[in-house]
């Protein structure tokens, strides 16, 4: 399945989420992770945040597809991920 992570946690956090979801998914800009993952790995990785984030405070939301050719997408300015530009 094709997912989309975006989180806003706590400064003391931040890079702690970072790190978990770069070791599942692909960095596309702050806060915003993408990749294919199959639904055991999904489930490793929500657990996996689940475990660091406060959740009285934190937001982490995950966006899940079939597959990514069911999605568009469409970047103006610099792909953050791949630091380059996009006319």
């Amino acid at each position: 399945m094709f997912v989309i992570m975006i989180y806003d946690v706590g400064e003391k956090r931040v890079n702690k989420i970072l790190k978990i979801g770069r070791r599942y998914l692909n960095w596309v800009q702050n806060s915003v992770l993408e990749g294919d993952l199959s639904p055991a790995v999904f489930a490793q990785l929500k657990s996996d945040v689940g475990e660091k984030i406060d959740k009285e405070y934190d937001s982490v939301i995950f966006y899940t597809w079939r597959s990514e050719r069911y999605t568009t997408r469409e970047i103006m300015g610099i792909e953050r991920g791949n630091m380059g530009v996009l006319i």
